[in-house]
């Protein structure tokens, strides 16, 4: 991994991408350090580092997008990665919208079963791409809220819905992972393009 809790430890070989982690604000994803430790050595064996970031404030949408994108930028300019995707859960879901919305250094974004409150931005995405997944048996927030975010949504976008997931993701986690791995690495190894 090319930075520490201090800041980089070297100037990345090549500029490889880098994909951050929302954490939640309170609870858990299912079990979120086993999910994001596998797919982190997925991505870390095609030379893609990734970081979870833990908000100072949780439950403050402003303060948790500013942290998010605070991050994102460090590792843009500091750091020299060029491609940065933000994966987030739940309210996560809704910072890394924010952020990715208000950061020209946000390559991708991915939210998984989020709330609404938050996501008003979701069209100044566009042009980077956006995965929400979302589980239709969602005990905590109905599928209809990443339906509403993609509706409001520009392309590219996608959803995917899976049928008796519930909140965590967890009746369906091997194909959320593999689908979200495959996904990351899709965009954040593709060549950009030049403005």
């Amino acid at each position: 991994m090319a930075s520490s809790r201090r800041g980089c430890t070297r100037r990345p070989t090549g500029r490889p991408p880098w994909c951050g982690w929302a954490a939640r604000a309170a609870g858990s994803m299912g079990r979120p350090g086993a999910c994001t430790r596998a797919w982190r050595a997925r991505l870390a064996a095609r030379g893609i580092a990734s970081l979870r970031l833990h908000y100072r404030r949780p439950n403050q949408l402003e303060d948790c997008v500013m942290d998010t994108l605070i991050g994102a930028e460090y590792l843009a300019l500091k750091c020299g990665y060029q491609s940065i995707a933000l994966v987030g859960h739940s309210f996560g879901g809704a910072v890394v919208i924010a952020a990715g919305a208000l950061s020209n250094t946000v390559t991708a974004v991915v939210a998984m079963s989020s709330q609404t409150y938050g996501t008003d931005l979701v069209p100044r995405i566009s042009p980077r791409p956006l995965l929400l997944l979302h589980g239709s048996a969602d005990e905590v927030l109905s599928d209809a809220c990443s339906r509403y975010i993609y509706a409001h949504a520009k392309e590219p976008k996608e959803l995917r819905l899976y049928p008796g997931c519930g909140h965590g993701l967890d009746e369906c986690r091997e194909q959320v992972d593999t689908e979200v791995v495959g996904w990351l690495v899709k965009q954040l190894t593709a060549p950009k393009a030049v403005h």
